[in-house]
């Protein structure tokens, strides 16, 4: 008999926490699109999902893109869908968001604005952390 044989599949769940950290401007590149693909689907297999907009990344939460001049559509209201999903820890860098002239009333989902060193707290807890 093989090991697997006795396996019954309610065995102990392995929770991971995942950081998804994204640094980039939400159209030019598919990074900001694909990430907030792999976020939804790490949240599906139940992990421990957290979110970081920091840099350029913080366009990706902007209300009221406009993108008709760029011929793509505008994904920002997708990330309304993270609360289904039960990913609720999003953060913002204080910093990034002030040297681009925005405030968290400015973004499309509630989140948490916290400085760099906070955020490098948080990082540092995290089992992986993936950066885009």
């Amino acid at each position: 008999m093989d090991d697997f044989d006795e396996f019954d599949g309610d065995g102990p769940e392995v929770v991971k926490r995942f950081m998804y950290v994204n640094r980039r401007a939400p159209y030019g590149t598919v990074y900001a699109l694909e990430c907030l693909e792999t976020i939804l689907i790490a949240a599906a297999f139940e992990q421990d999902v957290s979110v970081v907009f920091m840099d350029d990344g913080v366009y990706q939460l902007k209300k009221d893109q406009d993108t008709a001049a760029i011929g793509m559509k505008n994904f920002s209201p997708t990330y309304r869908a993270l609360e289904g999903y039960e990913v609720e820890k999003l953060y913002v860098e204080k910093e990034s968001l002030e040297e681009r002239g925005l405030t968290a009333e400015d973004l499309v989902v509630p989140v948490k604005v916290l400085n760099s060193a906070e955020l490098q707290e948080i990082m540092a807890a995290q089992d992986v952390v993936l950066s885009s």
